[in-house]
């Protein structure tokens, strides 16, 4: 559970570092920056991270993870960044308010609560599928093997 928080946690401060400073340096909410650098750049922080946090479960056992131990740790990294993420911007929301939400497309009509919502349940959500489809490749390529004598 401490790779997984660990890993989880850098995720994290790579995401929250990313929205400031993308915010500060490019205030238009429907700028490129903000929807196809972010996608990319969390995708990729992602990734990575998981790589490494089951590499370092790997090291930590002084044996490579089996399959299912490396998909768990995958998917418990990513359950520990999209729960982090989420807080994160709930401080965003509380402190800022709503203005860096306005890329979010939606019906003038819908209460901004709905809007809120559904950005956390679409940022939990696909970061834990997102996450299990990361956890799965990853530990298919890096699980040990069984050999015929076992």
């Amino acid at each position: 559970m401490k790779l997984a928080v660990r890993y989880g946690m850098i995720i994290t401060v790579g995401f929250m570092a990313w929205v400031i400073i993308a915010h500060t340096l490019v205030p238009n909410p429907q700028s490129l920056v903000h929807s196809l650098g972010a996608f990319t750049f969390f995708n990729l922080l992602h990734f990575a991270a998981i790589y490494l946090g089951i590499t370092a479960l790997g090291r930590e056992k002084n044996e490579k993870p089996t399959f299912k131990e490396g998909l768990k740790q995958g998917i418990s990294i990513s359950f520990v960044y999209a729960v982090t993420a989420a807080l994160f911007f709930v401080g965003v929301l509380l402190f800022i308010g709503p203005k860096w939400m306005s890329g979010e497309a939606t019906s003038p009509d819908v209460p901004m609560w709905l809007v809120g919502v559904q950005a956390f349940a679409g940022l939990i959500g696909m970061t834990m599928i997102f996450g299990v489809v990361y956890s799965t490749l990853i530990s298919f390529f890096l699980a040990k093997r069984l050999s015929n004598e076992n």
